[in-house]
């Protein structure tokens, strides 16, 4: 792969930077592109709009790509097969497995209508899945969507594990792990990612999470660094579709969306200040917690694929850390980031 790349944004010459995969010398986009919602999850899709977006992130240099199985039941890894397989030396490709629907459509986690499975069985059958659907030989970063709490972890990497010894995997992952599942997890064999949910009003890993995997040199792939779109700061729920599962969530109802208006309101100032966008100052936040930090924010258009990569150009400084948390500090009722019942899936 080539990892020098230059492009334009209002008119400034960028380069992409890159950081290591754990402790390999995989040299990944420091930010990379979460391709879920051109298949699922955020209402209409547009198939011609995805391929050209996945194409501009080859020109920018924004070679970590994220999907998983359950993206549209397969549909997300058919999609991005059209713009990987021709390029594949360019594109360093995630997947995950695990979530499974019991009437075959496609839903959010926490549903009544899917479970997840982390059985040896079944990571068999979809790990030649997702390559048929890829149409590649070997899955460059493979996780586990989440943990089974009927299956041990030790069963669950186990079964991973033997897919890289059969040249079908080349690394494993882990995502919304408990620290015990971490730590157990990597003794069967080496975790090199641990994607979770983090943003400026997601923090839970830094709990316990973060120094976790820093202790076992496990890179943290934040997915939703921009909260699902709230930072854009031009978030208007009432213009989603109706299967838009933003809607949902509890961060954007009653009181907390009242107080999340008010906070991205005044960060979006800051931005001001920065000569940067909300959603650039937000990524930026990200990106300075550690180079051992790799977010992934999704997008289904060029437009915003191009303002995400800016980010890596926002330097910030001790005081305007400070300023951050002291505007997070004055807005603190801002919900729970998922439902009830796709919360206990998490952290397990």
């Amino acid at each position: 792969m080539g990892y020098l790349h230059y492009f334009c944004i209002e008119q400034n010459i960028t380069v992409m930077k890159y950081r290591n995969l754990g402790t390999t010398n995989e040299q990944l986009s420091a930010i990379g592109l979460g391709c879920m919602g051109m298949s699922f999850a955020y209402g209409p899709t547009d198939e011609k709009e995805s391929i050209a977006t996945l194409e501009k992130a080859l020109d920018l240099g924004v070679n970590f790509w994220d999907t998983a199985d359950m993206y549209g039941n397969g549909a997300n890894e058919e999609l991005i097969s059209k713009v990987l397989v021709p390029n594949r030396d360019k594109v360093f490709i995630a997947t995950k497995f695990g979530f499974r629907f019991k009437d075959g459509a496609a839903g959010p986690s926490g549903t009544a209508n899917t479970y997840f499975d982390g059985s040896p069985a079944w990571i068999k059958i979809a790990v030649e899945n997702s390559l048929r659907r890829l149409r590649i030989d070997t899955i460059d970063l493979y996780y586990a969507h989440r943990v089974d709490p009927n299956v041990p972890i030790e069963d669950t990497v186990g079964a991973m594990a033997e897919l890289v010894k059969e040249g079908k995997v080349r690394y494993l992952g882990l995502s919304e792990a408990s620290p015990a599942s971490i730590i157990k997890a990597n003794a069967v064999h080496p975790i090199a990612a641990l994607q979770s949910e983090y943003s400026l009003l997601t923090r839970d890993v830094e709990k316990e999470i973060l120094e976790t995997v820093r202790n076992l040199g496990i890179s943290l792939v934040p997915y939703s660094p921009l909260a699902r779109g709230l930072f854009s700061n031009t978030l208007n729920l009432d213009s989603l579709s109706a299967d838009d599962f933003r809607r949902t969530l509890p961060r954007n109802q009653g009181e907390h969306a009242a107080n999340n208006a008010r906070l991205i309101a005044e960060f979006a100032l800051l931005a001001q200040d920065k000569q940067c966008s909300p959603i650039q100052l937000a990524l930026a936040w990200v990106l300075a917690q550690g180079n051992d930090i790799i977010p992934i924010p999704g997008t289904k258009k060029r437009k915003y694929l191009e303002e995400n990569a800016g980010a890596i150009d926002v330097q910030l400084s001790d005081s305007d850390l400070n300023t951050i948390e002291d505007i997070l500090q004055k807005y603190p009722n801002v919900g729970a980031r998922y439902s009830e019942g796709a919360m206990a899936l998490v952290n397990n």
